[in-house]
């Protein structure tokens, strides 16, 4: 852990700072990934609805 020495002589100890990136945005490929899988989770959860309406 890094500690910082301050000018009274007092020591702070700070977490470790995750390294920084910038986002990138999603290909054509992935944007049609993420249409499919969310196409199948309203799928999934309209079926849940029916089922427990049903019973």
């Amino acid at each position: 852990m890094p500690y910082i020495k301050d000018d009274d002589g007092r020591l702070n100890n700070f977490a470790k700072e995750p390294k920084v990136y910038e986002a990138v945005p999603p290909n054509k490929n992935q944007q049609r990934n993420y249409i499919i899988m969310g196409i199948a989770a309203a799928m999934l959860v309209a079926g849940l609805v029916f089922v427990a309406a049903s019973v």
